[in-house]
């Protein structure tokens, strides 16, 4: 088995749901599957849009699992889950219902043309960071610690859901 990190995210209700159920029903699907153990969720957040900012805010929260799917396996779990959730993709960094980003497999570093982890833009997004040390305050990414991250500490556009 080996731990992984999965972001999700979605901002756009459709006939599925909500975004907020969009992410519920991803966290129920990687907590019934066979192919993870000891799934923990963050808190959930809300976070303004990134990159393209002329849409409704987003849901954020990081699951934390270990997994025995190889990488690209895990990858068409994760969007096997955004394809249930209706998910189209109109416009880079567009609105989504769901959104699920690998943003760490193991301490693997893989590049290639369907998957790169870590995650590429994992360190420059509040969002990401901080709901993942939420997780686990002792995280590493290429050897530095997270929380000194300047994202770690910045809750610009970032607000936890209040249950």
């Amino acid at each position: 088995m080996v731990s992984c990190f999965i972001g999700l995210g979605g901002n756009i209700a459709n006939e599925h749901g909500t975004p907020i159920e969009h992410l519920q029903n991803a966290i129920t699907a990687f907590k019934n599957s066979p192919h993870f153990d000891k799934v923990v969720v963050s808190s959930f957040y809300t976070s303004k849009a990134y990159g393209v900012t002329d849409q409704p805010d987003f849901v954020n929260a990081v699951l934390k699992a270990d997994t025995n799917l190889s990488p690209l396996d895990l990858l068409d779990f994760c969007q096997s889950l955004e394809n249930t959730a209706g998910r189209v993709r109109l416009r880079h960094w567009g609105e989504r219902s769901l959104d699920v980003d690998i943003l760490l497999y193991g301490d693997e570093v893989i590049d290639n043309e369907r998957l790169i982890v870590p995650h590429k833009e994992l360190t420059l997004r509040n969002f990401v960071v901080i709901p993942m040390l939420e997780l686990d305050d002792k995280l590493m990414i290429d050897g530095k610690p997270l929380k000194e991250l300047s994202t770690a500490g910045d809750w610009q556009g970032l607000e936890i859901l209040k249950n």
